[in-house]
């Protein structure tokens, strides 16, 4: 199956990380790692009703002692840009070529894909940056009858933080289910994650729409289309994980056990809630076009007036400037503006401008044609 590579821009300390698409024309479980890829580091968290380990793992074989014990072992493993440690961790946990190239490389769309003992899930997780936008990276889950393999695209951004908190201090259910519970329970952590994501689109949408209606400029342009592309890439990031949640709840599969589809079933309400605020904030992101244009279209209304009115007082001025610089020869004819030889004609003629030009004024401020109608008291 040919596909294509695509990149990404993201910040990993100082280089740019890249995200591929597999490279056409290259063989079937062929495994590409990425040049800025973080070095892929190993953790275990081993628990059960009674006690709880957590520790690194030094070397992907240690593993394969977690694979077979009655307590529930998660293997995290973050960062994906050491082949050597992904090669044996697929050797370890018996992954089929193709699942590997998925889990490497990054830019899979979610999907639940099901393997002999096996189930893999692979969904994407979002984390709100500092200043502005947001962190997207891949998570990969592969759970097994009493473990569970989580591989992820860095090793300091994740949402998993509540979850491991959970396990340590034994607070709510976690450590009396099984495995599946603990992967209901990742997925619901990455699903919250887009939440505070959307609380900050909301807020930076409502400051860009005062700025769009009371300070229109480029800049402001520039940011209306960055925010809609930004929602778009959340939509694509939300959209085809409603689908991998809504089929571990209807596919029959013994991974996963009907009380924990009941808190899946909770879990997909979520999404589709996140879903709704995606596509209402897409909305409100394609208005701002709208009315940035309406505000521009106002603004230059008001200078076309202005430039107008300050025409219309000019108008008479100039006409009356215009006769009185013929200069006509009033010995020739008294009728050759006899004003000429007047000895106050031009203080008159300067005061009968000034007039005219406050009558004017005072006749449009009457009419209202001088109010500026583009403005709006902010509250």
């Amino acid at each position: 199956m040919v596909k294509k590579r695509r990149q990404r821009s993201s910040k990993t300390k100082s280089k740019k990380k890249q995200e591929f698409y597999h490279q056409p024309r290259k063989m079937p479980g062929t495994i590409i790692i990425d040049e800025n890829a973080e070095s892929s580091s190993m953790y275990l968290i081993e628990y059960n009703l009674t006690e709880v380990i957590y520790q690194p793992i030094k070397t992907p074989e240690e593993c394969s002692n977690f694979l077979d014990k009655t307590s529930i072992s998660w293997i995290d493993v973050r960062g994906l840009g050491t082949e050597d440690i992904l090669q044996k961790m697929g050797v370890v946990f018996d992954l089929h070529p193709l699942v590997l190239e998925d889990v490497i490389n990054v830019v899979e769309r979610p999907k639940i894909e099901e393997h002999e003992g096996q189930l893999v899930i692979i969904v994407r997780m979002v984390i709100p940056k500092k200043n502005d936008g947001f962190h997207s990276e891949q998570v990969s889950m592969i759970l097994g009858e009493n473990y569970l393999l989580t591989l992820q695209e860095e090793p300091e951004h994740d949402c998993f933080s509540p979850v491991r908190l959970r396990i340590r201090y034994n607070k709510g259910i976690i450590r009396k289910r099984g495995v599946d519970y603990l992967v209901y329970a990742l997925l619901d952590a990455i699903i919250d994650g887009f939440f505070p994501v959307l609380e900050m689109y909301g807020e930076r949408i409502e400051d860009l729409e005062s700025e769009a209606i009371f300070n229109p400029s480029r800049e402001t342009l520039q940011k209306i289309y960055r925010i809609r592309r930004e929602l778009l890439q959340l939509r694509r990031s939300i959209w085809p994980q409603r689908n991998v949640i809504n089929s571990l709840i209807r596919d029959s599969n013994e991974l996963i056990s009907d009380e924990v589809r009941i808190y899946l079933r909770d879990c997909y309400d979520h999404t589709v809630q996140v879903m709704d605020m995606v596509e209402t904030y897409r909305e409100l992101s394609s208005s701002l076009m709208d009315v940035y244009l309406s505000a521009v279209g106002n603004k230059m209304n008001e200078i076309m007036k202005v430039l107008t009115v300050v025409s219309s007082i000019f108008i008479p001025l100039t006409f009356i400037a215009g006769i009185y610089g013929m200069n006509f020869n009033t010995q020739k004819s008294p009728y050759n503006m006899p004003e000429l030889n007047w000895y106050w004609g031009y203080p008159l003629c300067l005061t009968l401008m000034v007039i005219i030009a406050i009558s004017l004024l005072v006749f449009f401020w009457k009419r209202g044609w001088l109010e500026n109608s583009s403005t709006i008291k902010h509250d």
